[in-house]
Order: C-alpha cells, then structure tokens, then sequence
C-alpha cells in the first residue's frame, strides 16, 4: 500500500510540475515581444491617440531653457520621448499638453505665475509649428483639427496647487486655455488629500468640493490623478459631470497609492468618466510599484538632508541607484487596461502615457512613435477595431462633450 501511495504521490507530483512548467511557459509566450503587424497598423491608422498626459513643456523648460531653438521638435530630438516625427509615427492626433510646475512654488508665491508662462510655452510651441499644432477647447475644435491633419493641443494643469487657494485663478487658467485640472500633485493642500503625502481633511474640504463645481460650470474636466481614495471619492460624490484620471493605473495589478483602486473604479463607471493608463514603470509593474510606494516621502526627507539642488539631486541619484526598479513591458501597461475593462467596462479606460514626466518606461513604450505597440497587444488579447478606438481617443472624448454640455445648462 505504501509503495502504490508513494508511486501515486510522485505521480500527481510529476503532474502538477508539468502544469506548472506548462502555465510558466504559457506566460512566458505571452510576454514575449510585440510584433505590430500590418492588420494592427490599419487598425491604429483609422482612428488617432488622444493623449491625456504628456510633460514636454516642462522637459523644454527644465532641460532646453524654454527654447524651440534649442529644441527644435520639429526634427528628432533623442533626449526627449517627444518630438513631431515621433508623434506622426504614432498617429497622436490630440494631446494634453501638462503646464506642471513644481510643488514648492506656493512657497515664494510663484505657482500661478510660473503656470502662466508654462501655458505661454505650450502657445509659443503651436505658434512656431502652426503646420503641426493647433490649440483646441472643444470637441468640435479637435473634430476640425484633426480633419487638416494637425494634432489638436489641449491644456491640462498638473496640481491644484497652481491656483493658490482662488476661484478666480482656477477661472484665469480656464479663460487662457486650461481644459482640465488635476486636483493635487504630491503634496496635500489646504482643501484636498493628495495619494502621496499625510491626509488632513479625509477628501475635499468644503472649499475643495468647491473648486469641483466651479470647474463644472466653467466646463473643466475634474482629473483625478495623484489624490488620494478619499479625494477620489468625494470629488465623485459632488462633480455633475464625468471626471478623468489623466494619467493613472490600476492598483489592483500594482500598489500603488497613486493608482486607482477597484472600488473607485466601480464609482467611475457610475460616473461615466474615464481612466487614461499611465506609463511610469513604477506605476505599472507590479514590483516596481511596491519599491516607488514611498518615493515622494524619500524626495521629502532627502530635500529636508540636502537643501542644495545640487546636492539634492546627487543624493536622489544615489538613492534611485541603490533602489533600482524593473522597467518592465508593454504588457504591464495593457494588464492595467484589462482591469479597468474589467472594473468599470470598456467606456471608461483611455491613455494617459506621462511622456517627458517620468525617468522609467516599460519596454516598446520607449516615446511617443510606440503607440501602435499597443494596438497590436490589444488585438492579441481578443480586443475589437471599435474598442481599441474608444481606448484611443473616443472614451475620452465623450466625456469632454458631457462636460461641455453641464457647463451649457
């Protein structure tokens, strides 16, 4: 009995390790690389990105001192993910432009002001390459651009920071272009909880629920990126128009506090808003995201070290060095989509890469010419032409046309 017991046991043994090699080669298969083939190029070809999240401005003004002279994306330019050869190979046909500034600047006065002359940057870069860009507020405006060929270019401001505690600047913003705003970046402000820093009000605070109607009725999109769950929820429970998470993933693949969580998900769905899959590695793959949980708590604690530029970024360098992470690959970005699919349906999911704003991409996603990457894994994976062109552009963009019609009434 025992030796027909052994023989047994080493038999469903043996088995269960040939399952197990057999599931192990199966994924394996799966992540391999992504060849787009001409079928997928149709696909891609017959509708357009509509991105909601790129940081070019801030890579020109941080990196080429505001200057198209000296960064001319008109032609290839290796140090940015961005240039226009690039955005034509993608097929990018409309794009967020974020006027980011950093988190410290309410502390010498300066956030409006300098997100003034990050919406001047955006202006000057489609005045010097009128054959490529054109600003747009609108649906209809972006239906008309893209009908000349040109990549509508839209406004998003990254941090409520940026209006300093006033409804007239959140109007300002509005009347110079601003399409959308993103509640918080980093930091937690008077008047909402950010996902990355110490919760104080448990959400929005009455001023905070505020800023939500006000962007209702001046026909703002309400981004919800980078605030916390709280946040999250009450800017659903107060906005009457569809919100957007203009570049954030799901947490349920990788934790991380600035993705969304499933429950929220459930609540954008309701909703009738979108969530834009962002590309940060440490975002996106699992792993990664687990290391980067508290890279804006080390960015505080080394800047309070280090109050030299210099020699904080000496230390932050030194500190990515010891802490490395996995890039990971286009297939970790497409994970995250098929958890929003799954959470919240096929309506509700959009692109949001963070191109020129992050340090780290997954494999295939290198910049802005590897959106059809994407088209190809999506039609791996069982997706339709019709889904994959509401995940490009047309989620999206009906949830600008319900935000537009809110404003109306």
């Amino acid at each position: 009995m025992h030796a027909i017991a052994g023989r047994l046991m080493r038999s469903v043994a043996t088995g269960l390790m040939s399952a197990m090699v057999l599931h192990h080669n199966v994924v394996a298969a799966e992540r391999t690389i992504v060849i787009v083939t001409d079928a997928a190029r149709q696909v891609h070809a017959a509708g357009f990105i509509f991105d909601g999240h790129n940081d070019l401005p801030w890579a020109v003004r941080t990196d080429f001192s505001s200057s198209f002279d000296l960064a001319d994306i008109s032609q290839n330019v290796p140090k940015l993910h961005t240039d226009i050869p690039r955005l034509r190979q993608g097929n990018v046909g409309a794009q967020f432009w974020s006027v980011f500034v950093p988190v410290s600047t309410p502390e010498d006065g300066s956030a409006f002001l300098k997100t003034l002359e990050q919406i001047e940057l955006v202006r000057a870069m489609v005045k010097r390459y009128p054959e490529t860009f054109e600003l747009a507020r609108t649906v209809d405006d972006i239906e008309r651009i893209r009908k000349s060929g040109k990549i509508a270019s839209l406004i998003g401001v990254e941090g409520g920071h940026c209006i300093e505690d006033s409804l007239e600047n959140l109007r300002r913003l509005h009347r110079l272009g601003a399409g959308y705003m993103t509640l918080t970046h980093s930091d937690t402000l008077a008047w909402a909880d950010a996902a990355t820093d110490e919760a104080k009000h448990e959400g929005l605070t009455p001023f905070g629920e505020e800023v939500v109607r006000e962007m209702n009725r001046l026909g703002m999109l309400v981004d919800l990126s980078h605030v916390s769950a709280e946040t999250m929820k009450d800017a659903l429970r107060v906005t009457s128009a569809p919100v957007i998470f203009s570049h954030s993933s799901a947490r349920a693949v990788a934790d991380h506090p600035r993705n969304v969580p499933d429950d929220v998900l459930k609540l954008v769905k309701e909703n009738g808003g979108v969530v834009m899959v962002n590309f940060y590695s440490g975002f996106v793959h699992p792993e990664s995201a687990r290391k980067r949980a508290n890279m804006f708590q080390v960015t505080r604690e080394l800047k309070a070290r280090f109050p030299d530029e210099v020699d904080y970024k000496a230390a932050r360098k030194k500190w990515d060095a010891e802490n490395p992470i996995q890039k990971g690959t286009v297939h970790d970005v497409v994970d995250h989509i098929d958890q929003i699919v799954k959470q919240a349906g096929i309506d509700h999911v959009g692109i949001g890469s963070d191109y020129d704003g992050i340090t780290s991409l997954p494999e295939q996603l290198e910049d802005v010419s590897t959106y059809p990457v994407i088209t190809q894994e999506l039609l791996n994976r069982g997706y339709t032409a019709s889904q994959i062109h509401q995940i490009m552009s047309g989620n999206v963009l009906r949830v600008m046309r319900r935000a537009e019609a809110v404003a109306a009434k």
